[in-house]
């Protein structure tokens, strides 16, 4: 009897190892079969490490950006198509992580658990990929970057849709300059970063705007409040500098001028725990995806800031940094009332959309309201609607200080027009100069461009 029984017991051990065996080989499978059917070893859809065998990237006019013809993978026969959707796109071996072909390469090249890699011929519509971003405008974004780096992003606001992202520096697909890997001077810094996704940014007075909602949310008198201006305010550990000397201004004057001295007040009246607050309510230290890609989170911390820090940071500097793509979807909250659709790359008709599709939330519809008409009198009280004729703009510069380097110059806004909506960032990286200078011309640019999308 106790060998039975011994017997039985080895047998059981035995069992259940092969059982325990079943389900992690199982699990191994489900968890990792697209990482290794994927490897750039497989011959089938990789050659030397290059993607060769993929779906067609179609932008949404139908405007072919990539396909694979005869067994090589073809872009758009534009020369500033190709460089101003390059980050859009991606390359073809993978150091532009956010681009289409490293995103959603299960998509384009066919990848299912159940069926492996499937032959293109013949499933070839299924792997084809259709974008929101107008290859035109994107263009005319990336023309009007002129030789500047940086990124200019643009969104609707009612669908979620990004009709825009270009990054710079950026190459030619076709043409890749043979120095990038190499080079010391520093002009191809952050070449395969998409800025617009992946990059944070000091915001400058941009970052008002964060300022701006949490004082119309925790100071009762703001509105009948008066600053005063002498060209800095001292704080009790020490001083702010302002961009000029304003004299008197009320609340709305303040950020017409973007008044340093005025938004350094606010801030230390406010205090850490109140900025915080509203900053993350406004997506600061939160992450959004598009598409199942993740985007770089902005970043606000007061941790241990004494009152001059905490003025610094209420006008965009201190340790402040922030993401293009989510400032240009809080431009879209600020224009839709306080929420705004999840940003996205993909047609809702692909497979893919739902990956991190949801409304974004920033603020209560009183703040919001009151933000968009400030942001509505900057241009038309200070900018001029002559600067972008025709839009009905809202919107607020940036100049922001970045040490031992020339300041980023920024504009984020929106069109207030009805049969307009839409929103954009421009950022220009170590430009010099001021947002009302430099960026406020290239944002009009692409407005009027992208006016005729919505």
């Amino acid at each position: 009897m106790n060998k039975i029984s011994k017997r039985s017991k080895i047998l059981y051990a035995l069992v259940f190892a092969f059982v325990f065996g079943v389900c992690f080989l199982s699990v191994t499978l489900i968890s990792n079969a697209e990482t290794w059917a994927l490897k750039r070893v497989n011959q089938h859809i990789y050659d030397k490490g290059q993607l060769i065998s993929a779906g067609t990237i179609y932008d949404r006019n139908g405007v072919v950006l990539a396909q694979t013809v005869d067994g090589k993978r073809i872009f758009n026969e534009n020369k500033t198509i190709r460089c101003a959707t390059l980050h859009t796109v991606g390359d073809l071996s993978g150091f532009i992580a956010t681009g289409a072909h490293t995103a959603f390469k299960s998509q384009l090249t066919g990848y299912s658990l159940i069926n492996g890699v499937y032959n293109i011929e013949r499933d070839g519509e299924d792997k084809n990929l259709h974008l929101t971003i107008d290859a035109n405008l994107c263009a005319d974004a990336y023309n009007a970057l002129g030789k500047n780096n940086g990124t200019i992003g643009v969104y609707n606001y009612k669908t979620g849709e990004i009709l825009c992202m270009v990054s710079k520096p950026t190459f030619d697909i076709n043409n890749k300059p043979s120095d990038i890997d190499t080079d010391s001077t520093g002009k191809y810094n952050g070449i395969y970063l998409n800025r617009f996704l992946s990059g944070v940014f000091t915001p400058g007075s941009t970052f008002k705007i964060v300022t701006a909602a949490c004082a119309i949310e925790n100071i009762t008198d703001i509105d009948s409040r008066t600053f005063t201006c002498t060209g800095s305010y001292k704080t009790s550990t020490g001083v702010v500098r302002c961009n000029g000397v304003h004299g008197t201004l009320n609340f709305e004057k303040a950020l017409n001028r973007s008044c340093n001295s005025a938004f350094a007040q606010m801030a230390e009246e406010l205090g850490n725990e109140k900025l915080t607050a509203t900053a993350e309510e406004l997506g600061f230290n939160k992450r959004i995806q598009v598409n199942g890609i993740n985007v770089t989170k902005s970043y606000f911390d007061l941790t241990g800031a004494v009152s001059v820090d905490r003025g610094w940071a209420g006008i965009g500097q201190y340790k402040t940094l922030a993401n293009p793509c989510h400032m240009v979807t809080l431009m879209g909250a600020i224009a839709s009332n306080g929420t705004a659709p999840a940003p996205h790359i993909l047609e809702t008709n692909s497979s893919l959309f739902s990956l991190g599709s949801s409304t974004l939330r920033y603020l209560d519809m009183t703040t919001a309201i009151k933000l968009s008409d400030m942001l509505r009198s900057n241009v038309k009280n200070y900018y001029g609607d002559h600067k972008f004729p025709n839009l009905e703009m809202c919107g607020k510069t940036g100049t922001a200080e970045v040490a031992g380097k020339e300041p980023h110059t920024w504009f984020v806004g929106f069109s207030k027009r009805p049969d307009t909506p839409i929103a954009i960032v421009v950022l220009l990286e170590n430009s010099g100069g001021t947002g009302i200078g430099n960026a406020v011309p290239i944002a009009n640019k692409v407005m009027q461009s992208a006016a005729g999308l919505a």
